[in-house]
C-alpha cells in the first residue's frame, strides 16, 4: 500500500480543484481515461472525480460558457502527485500505448513530470517527488530547475512484472495548483498573509512558488502569459474554485485572491 505523499500531509494542502466545462461529460471521460480518476458522484450540474474516497476535483457542466481566454487570470495547470516513481512510469506506459498527446517532460530536482492540456485547454501536470531528503534547500530557498527528463529511467523503475496502470493508484493527490495571475508578487504577498505560506522560490519577477510546512510548492503563480491580467470575467471556462485542507484552520472559509480565483479552506477536523 502507498503512503500518502509528504505535499499531503502538511499543515495546509491542495485538497481539489473545480472546473467549469462547455461539455462537462467529455471532460470527465478525458479525466478517468487518461488522468485514471474514478468519478465518485454527480448531479444535474457537476461531476466529481477522485481516487478511492479521496475527491480531487469537481467539474461543473455550463454549456453556455465561454472560453477562458489564456492570457487571463485563472489555471496554469492541476498537478497531479503519483506516490511512487513506479506509478509515473506506469502511466508513461500507458500514455504511450495510448498515443497521449504529451506537451513537456521535465526534471525539476525535486520532481519528475510531464504535462499535457485537457480537451477545453486546461493544464495538467502529473508528476512525482523526488525524495525529500535529496531536496537541496539554501535557507527557506529550494533548488528547482527545468531539465530534461529521463523517460527511459523512470520507465526502468517498474518493476519486472509489475500490472499495468489501471487508474490512479491509492493516495494520488492534487500535489498543487500552479495559478496565472497578473503580478506575482502581489500574489506572494497575498499567499504569505491569507494562509501564512513562506516563499520557496522566484523565477525573476515571473514567478514565485510557497508552501506549508517545508513542501517545494503547493502553490505556483506566473504571469508568463498573463501580465498585468485583471479580475476574472464572469461565465468562461476554466478554474472555478481551489481548495485547501487545512489543519490550522476552525472553520470552513472563503477567500478571492487579487484577481477574483476563488480559494476555499476546509477545515480538517480529523
Amino acid at each position: 500500500m502507498n503512503e500518502l505523499p509528504f505535499a499531503a500531509t502538511t499543515p495546509i494542502s491542495v485538497a481539489q480543484i473545480g472546473l467549469r466545462a462547455r461539455n462537462a461529460e467529455n471532460l470527465a471521460s478525458f479525466y478517468r481515461e487518461v488522468i485514471g480518476l474514478e468519478e465518485l458522484s454527480r448531479d444535474k450540474s457537476s461531476i466529481r472525480l477522485g481516487v478511492g474516497d479521496r475527491e480531487l476535483m469537481e467539474i461543473e457542466a455550463d454549456p453556455s460558457a465561454q472560453p477562458e481566454d489564456p492570457r487571463s487570470a485563472g489555471l496554469f495547470h492541476t498537478a497531479f502527485l503519483l506516490p511512487a516513481r513506479a506509478d509515473l512510469g506506469r502511466w508513461i506506459r500507458h500514455a504511450i500505448a495510448k498515443n497521449i498527446a504529451i506537451d513537456g517532460a521535465s526534471d525539476h530536482l525535486v520532481s519528475e513530470a510531464l504535462y499535457l492540456n485537457d480537451p477545453e485547454g486546461n493544464g495538467i501536470e502529473i508528476y512525482v517527488d523526488r525524495p525529500r531528503e535529496s531536496w537541496n534547500w539554501h535557507g527557506s530557498r529550494v533548488d528547482m530547475a527545468t531539465e530534461r527528463l529521463d523517460i527511459a529511467s523512470v520507465i526502468a523503475s517498474v518493476p519486472e512484472g509489475a500490472p499495468e496502470w489501471k487508474g490512479a493508484p491509492e493516495n494520488s493527490v492534487v500535489g498543487h495548483v500552479h495559478l496565472r495571475v497578473g503580478d506575482p508578487a502581489e500574489a506572494e504577498a497575498w499567499w504569505n498573509s491569507e494562509f501564512g505560506f513562506d516563499t520557496v522560490q522566484k523565477y525573476g519577477e515571473q514567478a514565485v512558488f510557497l508552501s506549508s510546512g517545508g513542501y517545494h510548492h503547493h502553490i505556483g503563480a506566473n504571469s508568463w502569459r498573463s501580465a498585468r491580467a485583471g479580475r476574472r470575467e464572469p461565465g468562461h471556462t476554466g478554474l472555478t474554485f481551489v481548495e485547501m485542507r487545512s489543519a490550522i484552520a476552525r472553520t470552513d472559509e472563503t477567500r478571492e485572491d487579487p484577481w477574483g480565483t476563488i480559494i476555499r479552506t476546509v477545515a480538517d477536523k480529523a
